[in-house]
């Protein structure tokens, strides 16, 4: 209805106008507490895990990065091994650099720590701001301090040019001498336990969070101290070999190299012993990583999947490059 006052046309809802509009109020108000009741429902927390790198050995390869894993639970970011080109990794699975809490090392071999110090320092010029915990066998307090030494140009310069906190003081290395929880926080509990990997000391790491349990084998080779640790998670990771193609490989790339031949093979997991620790620890998921070989044409996905699956009938997630599971 329309009405003269002053001058001015005014315009008054009809009944059926106002009872539409009331109509809507209501339903948005509804729609506002349903989203707020479904928010509380909601976790706090959701883990991620997301494979950084994946293939096996320190040469580069085409196809696969060096080993590397990222958990990440509330935007803060736990790093496993750190093989070469892990921080760009980091950023190419768009996670913040800036945001690393921790970094563990399985084992000393140049495939899973070449950029262990890149990590820190990178993230360091990407915005890192609070300290950093960092796990692996020793020497790793001494590999920090000597890193440290060979950037200290390079990071002098930036702490007084472009006022960074000084580094040496954000990255805190722990030497793991033995199994048990090594790091507690907020958002995750890590265990550390001893795994065989020939002459190196090596550990592998479980992962346990509000939603999720992750275990991660590091390099080893059958592990029934794996299987005791593995025991019921969510999603064990772990390195695999094919025995004949390592054979193969290694004829074709170092002819007679009988001690290359015996330390790929024997510092690894078969195909089929993986399903089998699998199958003996029940877990619900098991993805494979660290492939011997990568980047050549034995590393198909459908040999993987056809040795692992003669002794597990889980979930087997063949594993790739900024995957997240």
């Amino acid at each position: 209805m329309d009405t003269q006052e002053d001058g001015e046309m005014q315009v008054i809802p009809s009944a059926p106008c106002r009872l539409y509009a009331i109509l809507c109020v209501v339903l948005l108000a509804l729609g506002v507490l349903a989203d707020q009741a479904g928010a509380e429902q909601t976790p706090t927390t959701r883990t991620r895990l997301i494979l950084l790198g994946t293939a096996g050995g320190p040469s580069p390869k085409q196809t696969r990065s060096a080993p590397a894993n990222a958990v990440v639970v509330n935007d803060a970011v736990y790093v496993v091994d750190a093989g070469n080109g892990v921080a760009r990794q980091l950023v190419r699975a768009r996670l913040a650099p800036r945001n690393l809490r921790a970094v563990f090392i399985t084992h000393h071999h140049s495939d899973h720590n070449a950029d262990y110090g890149n990590l820190v320092l990178l993230a360091w010029t990407a915005g890192l701001r609070r300290p950093v915990d960092t796990y692996g066998p020793p020497p790793l307090a001494r590999m920090t301090e000597l890193f440290l030494a060979l950037n200290a140009a390079d990071i002098e310069l930036r702490q007084e040019e472009e006022g960074r906190p000084v580094l040496a003081g954000l990255i805190r290395p722990h030497e793991i001498e033995s199994d048990g929880v090594i790091y507690q926080d907020e958002n995750v509990k890590v265990t550390a336990f001893e795994v065989i990997h020939l002459g190196a000391k090596a550990y592998g790491f479980r992962f346990d969070t509000a939603d999720r349990s992750i275990v991660f084998s590091g390099d080893t080779s059958p592990s029934e101290n794996l299987i005791k640790h593995a025991r019921g998670v969510d999603v064990l990771v772990h390195e695999v070999v094919s025995v004949p193609a390592a054979d193969a490989l290694v004829a074709r790339v170092d002819p007679g190299n009988e001690a290359l031949k015996r330390h790929i093979i024997d510092a690894h997991t078969p195909l089929t012993e993986v399903g089998r620790i699998a199958t003996a620890a029940g877990v619900k998921t098991l993805v494979l990583t660290h492939f011997v070989p990568s980047d050549g044409p034995d590393d198909k996905a459908e040999l993987w999947r056809e040795g692992v699956g003669q002794q597990f009938s889980g979930e087997l997630i063949i594993g790739r490059d900024l995957m997240e599971i």
